[in-house]
C-alpha cells in the first residue's frame, strides 16, 4: 500500500462490537478473565492495550518494520534501547544529537558502567576508528539536532553488520514520510512521537521500530518490566495524527524550502543549515537517502543581539522547546535544547549563542517570512 493508505488504515480495523471506524480508547487497567489461566489475550493494562497495539502497528508499518514498541516519551524509548547493552559495553554516537540524548548517555548512564564515544558520524571513517573490542552499538541521528548534519545510513549498517553491532537511528527530524532507516539495513529506528508523528503539540511519546524478532522480544520485555508505557488516550491522539502525516509533511517541507531560501538569499543569516539547500555539504546524500528535506532549519545570525532580537520579537513563530507541530516554533539551542552540553563542546559543533533553530509549521509562508522581517525592524 501507499504511505497515506497505510497511515489511515494500518493497525486500525472497525470495532467488532459497534462497527466504529475509529479505534476506541481502551481506558482500562485490567481485564476480566474467563477462568484461571484463560483470557481473551489481555491480562493487564501495562502489558496489553489494544489502542496502544494499534498505534504501534500503524507506525511500524509506516517505518517499513515488523514491530513497534511504544513508550511514554522519546527519552524513555532511548533509555529502553540501553537494555540491549550492559555495564562495560561501549557505544559509538553521533557527536551532534538532541541535548536530552547527550544528557541521558553522558550524565546518567555512564554512572551505570556504559562507555560512549562521541564522533562526527558524517565521516564513516570516524565510526570505524571509534570501534573497540567492547563496542556493542552504533547510535546515529540524521539529520542531527540542531546542525542538520547527515550520516550515510547504508554505510553505518554495513559497518555494524560486519562487526555484529546493533545499529540505531533517531529518525525524529524526518518522520517515516521522508526517511526509512530500516530499508538501509539499520536495526532499530527511534522516534520522539511527540514531534512530527503526532504533530499537534499535545502528546509526549516515543517509539522504537525494528524488524528483528530477537530485538523485539527483548524490547517488549523491557516495555512491560520497566512500565514506561504511554496512556491509551495519548496513543489514540497519535493515531489520529498519523492519518494526516503525509499532507502535513508535504506542507512542512514546502514552507521550509522557501523559508531557507529566504534566510539564505536575503543575507539576514550569516549561515543557513538545511539539507534542501544545494550549499549543504551533504545535499547529494540527502537526495539519495531521503524523499524530502523536512521542516527543520537552523541559522547562525552572526551575533547574539540579532538572534535575541528575532527570538524576542516574532509574533507567529512561538518561542519554545520542541518541534514538528503544525504551528511554527523557534528556539535557542545553546540555552534550551542543548543547555546540558558543555559550552566548549557546543561551540565545536557549531551551536553558537547566535544560532537559532526554526521548526517551520504549516502556516502561510508569506506570513512566516514577514514575521522574521518585522522582528528585525
Amino acid at each position: 500500500m501507499g504511505f497515506s493508505t497505510d497511515a489511515i488504515h494500518s493497525g486500525q480495523q472497525p470495532d467488532p462490537v459497534t462497527g466504529a471506524v475509529i479505534t476506541p480508547i481502551y481506558q482500562t487497567s485490567t481485564y476480566a478473565q474467563e477462568e484461571l489461566g484463560k483470557n481473551k489475550g489481555y491480562e493487564y493494562g501495562r502489558t496489553h492495550n489494544l489502542t496502544r497495539a494499534s498505534m504501534e502497528k500503524n507506525i511500524a508499518t509506516l517505518e517499513k518494520g515488523k514491530y513497534g514498541i511504544a513508550f511514554a516519551s522519546g527519552l524513555a524509548s532511548t533509555h529502553a534501547l540501553l537494555s540491549l547493552v550492559k555495564a562495560g559495553d561501549h557505544i559509538v554516537c553521533s557527536d551532534n544529537v538532541y541535548g536530552g540524548t547527550y544528557r541521558l548517555f553522558e550524565l546518567v548512564m555512564k554512572d551505570y558502567g556504559l562507555e560512549f564515544s562521541w564522533v562526527n558520524t558524517s565521516d564513516l571513517i570516524n565510526i570505524e576508528k571509534a570501534i573497540k573490542n567492547n563496542t556493542k552499538m552504533i547510535y546515529v541521528e540524521t539529520p542531527t539536532n540542531p546542525m542538520l548534519n547527515l550520516t550515510d545510513l547504508k554505510g553505518v549498517s554495513e559497518i555494524a553488520k560486519k562487526r555484529s553491532l546493533i545499529s540505531v537511528c533517531d529518525n525524529t527530524f524526518m518522520s517515516p514520510y521522508f526517511q526509512n532507516p530500516l530499508t538501509f539495513g539499520i536495526d532499530i529506528v527511534l522516534h520522539s512521537s511527540t514531534k512530527y508523528i503526532n504533530g499537534h503539540s499535545d502528546v509526549i511519546g516515543g517509539i522504537l521500530v525494528t524488524s528483528s524478532d530477537k530485538i523485539h522480544e527483548r524490547l517488549r520485555y523491557i516495555q512491560n518490566a520497566t512500565g514506561g508505557v504511554p496512556s491509551p488516550f495519548d496513543c489514540w491522539l497519535v493515531m489520529r495524527s498519523t492519518k494526516t502525516l503525509a499532507v502535513r509533511m508535504e506542507r512542512h517541507e514546502k514552507n521550509a524550502v522557501q523559508f531557507a531560501k529566504f534566510l539564505n538569499d536575503s543575507g539576514i543569516a550569516k549561515k543557513v543549515f538545511y539539507p534542501g539547500l544545494s550549499s549543504h555539504p551533504q545535499y547529494e546524500l540527502a537526495k539519495k537517502q531521503m524523499r524530502g528535506f523536512g521542516g527543520m532549519i537552523s541559522a547562525d545570525f552572526g551575533d547574539v543581539q540579532t538572534a535575541k532580537k528575532i527570538l524576542k520579537n516574532v509574533k507567529i513563530f512561538t518561542l519554545g522547546e520542541s518541534l514538528g507541530g503544525v504551528e511554527s516554533l523557534i528556539s535557542h539551542p545553546a540555552s534550551m535544547t542543548h543547555g546540558s552540553v558543555p559550552k566548549e563542546d557546543r561551540e565545536k559543533l557549531g551551536i553558537t549563542d547566535s544560532l537559532v533553530r526554526f521548526s517551520v509549521g504549516i502556516e502561510d509562508i508569506e506570513d512566516l517570512i514577514d514575521d522574521v522581517k518585522n522582528a528585525l525592524k
